[in-house]
């Protein structure tokens, strides 16, 4: 009865009883969702950080997650903080070392971009290449008579007349700078003629007087030519400002009004074009962008167009102010000096302020001026 007792205790001693087999497995699933549930929920400070009391418990329970195989993507800690509006969000994936914080809502906080200067410069290297494109375009369907250009015939004709004139004034004034040249050395060779005369005069006792008379004519001739070639030269000297610098300078804005026109007329092909195809998503866009930039470059020409309008203006009354002092001067002095009247051409000069320069003197110093 022993050895029957022993050999069935050895048999069944590995086999328990229901209640406890269900007892135990009921103890190992607690122990493994111990671990997670104390996981699920870690109080977080409003900084993302966790409580000190807690930070060790979280540490225990950590390692023994990991022990029992715990999925890490399944865990989410979310914290409230009670003076702050902000919501963390700590995701697990798989284990790597540290924990990754998600900032899912709260003020966000935009840098602001810094301007590149090589993409400024870009744009308006694009922008140029553009324009210039336009422009050239227009230029060339003008000159083979497919576009249409703007014209203001009032404005074209006063223009035409003016560089007309700029031609014509420029011939006047070639005229007059060789006139002054050549009565330069006319002068020049008369008061060399009257100082050979006077030397004659003094060496040939015979022809004495006759030397002397032809010496005083040459010398008075070279004294009235220099008081004429100053007259010339101030004439010179007015019609070369007005023609180089007054009219230069109003030619200058007609080309600029010009290249308005141009532009005007490229932006203003581009909208009508745009206007004569079909209006969808796509090109509304494209024509309100080509209708304000038309509008842009219309305000342009307008301008332009209203200040050579005004220069114009100006310039025709200061011209023939300019140019009826200048030519009264010019037949007065040529007049007194080809009548042999030396006080009257003494008088022109004094009258239009023309001071001469006496040859071989030198201007005053600042003290003999005192």
């Amino acid at each position: 009865m022993s050895e029957h007792s022993e050999n069935s205790t050895t048999v069944d001693g590995p086999h328990q009883a229901p209640e406890d087999v269900q007892s135990d497995s009921e103890g190992v699933s607690m122990a493994q969702e111990s671990p997670k549930n104390s996981a699920a929920e870690i109080s977080v400070t409003s900084n993302g950080e966790l409580e000190d009391a807690q930070e060790h418990s979280f540490n225990r329970d950590f390692k023994r997650s990991l022990q029992a195989g715990l999925g890490l993507s399944e865990t989410q800690i979310t914290s409230h903080g009670f003076d702050s509006t902000k919501e963390g969000i700590i995701e697990a994936g798989p284990f790597q070392g540290n924990v990754r914080v998600q900032q899912k809502s709260g003020p966000v906080v935009l840098a602001e971009e810094t301007k590149n200067p090589a993409m400024e410069k870009l744009e308006l290297v694009r922008r140029w290449s553009l324009n210039t494109y336009k422009c050239t375009r227009q230029i060339i369907s003008e000159k083979l008579g497919r576009g249409s250009r703007t014209v203001d015939l009032e404005l074209e004709a006063q223009i035409e007349i003016l560089r007309d004139n700029k031609k014509k004034y420029e011939n006047v004034l070639k005229l007059a700078q060789t006139l002054s040249t050549q009565l330069f050395q006319m002068v020049h060779t008369q008061r060399q003629l009257g100082d050979a005369f006077a030397d004659l005069s003094l060496k040939s006792l015979e022809l004495h007087e006759e030397f002397g008379y032809n010496a005083d004519t040459q010398k008075l001739l070279a004294k009235n030519g220099e008081t004429l070639l100053g007259a010339i030269n101030f004439f010179i000297a007015s019609v070369n400002t007005l023609v180089n610098k007054t009219i230069e300078d109003t030619l200058l804005t007609v080309k600029q009004y010009e290249s308005a026109r141009i532009e005007y007329d490229a932006y203003r092909t581009d909208l009508e074009e745009l206007n004569l195809g079909p209006r969808d998503a796509n090109t509304l866009p494209k024509i309100e962008q080509s209708q304000q930039l038309f509008q842009i470059h219309k305000e342009k020409y307008d301008k332009m167009r209203s200040d050579v309008s005004v220069k114009l203006k100006f310039l025709e009354e200061n011209k023939v102010k300019v140019l009826h002092n200048q030519l009264v001067l010019f037949h007065n002095a040529i007049a007194a000096y080809f009548a042999g009247n030396q006080k009257q051409l003494e008088q022109t000069l004094k009258q239009f302020h023309i001071k001469l320069k006496t040859p071989g003197v030198d201007a005053p110093s600042w003290l003999e001026d005192q």
